[in-house]
């Protein structure tokens, strides 16, 4: 008998990829695919149960089905397809993942819990250390927003570990997850057409490529090849930094150095145009940026991502077309204007 996994957050395009990737597992006979709104994308031949993972009713569908893996995929930031509002995603975020947590306990078939959560759990302080590692604790804990989302979401997965110990559980911090068919706040804030930043503040930023992101989800829905459980907290990144500047450029996208007190109060204008979650904590990321090591990633989870953190903001790029700027001539003028400062300031000692 091969294993029956449940997978939640299937209308998602990334959900979805990744419903259709563990199929293919030779150890795997059923897939089930969980939301609340049926997806527009095929899921190959999985079962799709139109679920809300809010309400009890889950709890008897793992009972029915006998599912032994769970991947919760349905942790986001943004709402499906732009409808709906932050208090709904709020709500299938935390009260979604207690629900499913519950009926987790309650169904001893269960043998494997995959989470798929959030580096925005470190948050992002001025006296951040240089590099995140799992067990690094916050300077302060993200106080709204996703980042808070992650937070209780890790919360109440530890209490069920605790409760459950029989259970392998699997928590995947992810930085900005990007490519063609990304869809987080970081996507929604490089699509606006002139990026507004920190006036003095050049953050790095990390991302993981939407490939790597089902592939370290496969990986960690089996048994991973050097865990013997493959349970813990895995810090999900690629290689390398992206400065926020740097970013913008290669996107050919002007950027808006603003105030942080002025960013503070265009949150509400730039909801207007689409960014459901341009929380303070994403502000903060923006300002003091955040980069996480991936050492347990390779050394217990055993996966090396194909893309570099550069090479995964290059194809989301190709994904969303030419900036307002070109970006080779952007690069060039930010470049002579660079040159030039030094000079200026050297001329006035």
């Amino acid at each position: 008998m091969g294993k029956v996994v449940l997978v939640t957050g299937v209308a998602r395009r990334l959900g979805g990829r990744f419903v259709r990737r563990i199929q293919r597992e030779p150890d795997v006979a059923r897939v089930i695919g969980v939301d609340a709104v049926a997806p527009e994308h095929h899921l190959g031949g999985a079962d799709f149960v139109r679920a809300d993972i809010r309400h009890p009713a889950i709890g008897k569908l793992l009972a029915e089905t006998g599912v032994d893996t769970v991947v919760h995929m349905d942790i986001n930031g943004t709402p499906l397809g732009g409808r709906g509002s932050r208090t709904s995603v709020k709500e299938t975020n935390v009260i979604g993942t207690m629900q499913l947590l519950g009926a987790c306990q309650k169904a001893p078939s269960v043998k494997r819990l995959v989470v798929k959560s959030s580096t925005n759990v470190y948050g992002s302080a001025p006296r951040d250390p240089a590099v995140f590692s799992e067990t690094t604790p916050p300077k302060s804990l993200p106080s709204g927003g996703f980042a808070k989302d992650t937070v209780e979401v890790e919360g109440y997965v530890r209490g069920f570990a605790r409760r459950r110990p029989d259970v392998a559980v699997c928590v995947l911090r992810f930085a900005n997850i990007l490519g063609p068919c990304a869809d987080s706040p970081l996507a929604e804030y490089f699509a606006l057409p002139v990026l507004p930043t920190v006036i003095g503040y050049d953050p790095r930023l990390q991302f993981v490529h939407e490939e790597d992101a089902i592939e370290v989800l496969r990986i960690a829905a089996s048994e991973p090849a050097r865990s013997a459980r493959g349970s813990g907290t895995f810090n999900i990144a690629g290689d390398g930094v992206l400065l926020l500047s740097q970013a913008a450029r290669r996107l050919g996208r002007p950027t808006l150095p603003l105030l942080l007190p002025t960013l503070r109060w265009a949150r509400t204008a730039l909801r207007s145009v689409g960014i459901t979650d341009f929380s303070p904590e994403q502000i903060r990321l923006l300002t003091h940026g955040r980069v996480v090591a991936t050492d347990q990633m390779r050394e217990t989870l055993g996966f090396e991502p194909r893309y570099t953190t550069a090479g995964a903001f290059a194809d989301y790029a190709r994904s969303r077309g030419p900036g307002l700027l070109p970006p080779e001539t952007l690069a060039r003028t930010v470049d002579r204007l660079a040159g030039l400062l030094p000079a200026r300031g050297a001329a006035h000692n």
